[in-house]
């Protein structure tokens, strides 16, 4: 089986780390992918615009938090997951399905985002999840949000 998801876009806000009760780094943010087409029926320029919501964990939680912020483009390739809880307020359930980053590249040309401060020459920076930094499963009242 197979659970894969690469996405290219631009952040929608900056992200927010917060802490597992257990102290794990987890940041959250939003990507907004767009695509153009043109309806064949009257020749209209569509333009849809489609919103990821993305889970980092770890060190690469904590790359993001720092060197990401709203507008930047990046590319972002992880497996999807949908979790659920019981909303506090009204007793129903809510569900979420988000993308829990493996790997995350910086594309925004580097004058416009802070620099790693590594003095390679690649001009995207990428930063990778441990294998085992995200727990298989998620307990929902372990997150912070």
């Amino acid at each position: 089986m197979l659970n894969k998801c690469m996405v290219i876009g631009n952040l929608g806000s900056d992200p927010e780390m917060r802490y597992t009760a257990n102290g794990a780094p987890v940041t959250t943010f939003s990507v907004a992918t767009s695509r153009q087409y043109t309806r064949s029926s009257d020749g209209e320029r569509i333009e849809e615009t489609e919103w990821f919501n993305i889970v980092a964990w770890n060190r690469t939680a904590e790359t993001c938090s720092q060197y990401l912020s709203k507008g930047q483009k990046v590319y972002v390739e992880g497996r999807m997951a949908t979790r659920s809880w019981e909303d506090q307020s009204t007793g129903q359930k809510r569900y979420r399905t988000e993308l829990v980053a493996d790997q995350v590249k910086f594309l925004s040309p580097q004058n416009s985002q802070q620099s790693l401060g590594n003095d390679n020459d690649n001009e995207n920076e990428s930063v990778k999840n441990e294998s085992s930094s995200a727990p298989p499963e998620i307990d929902p009242d372990d997150l912070p949000f």
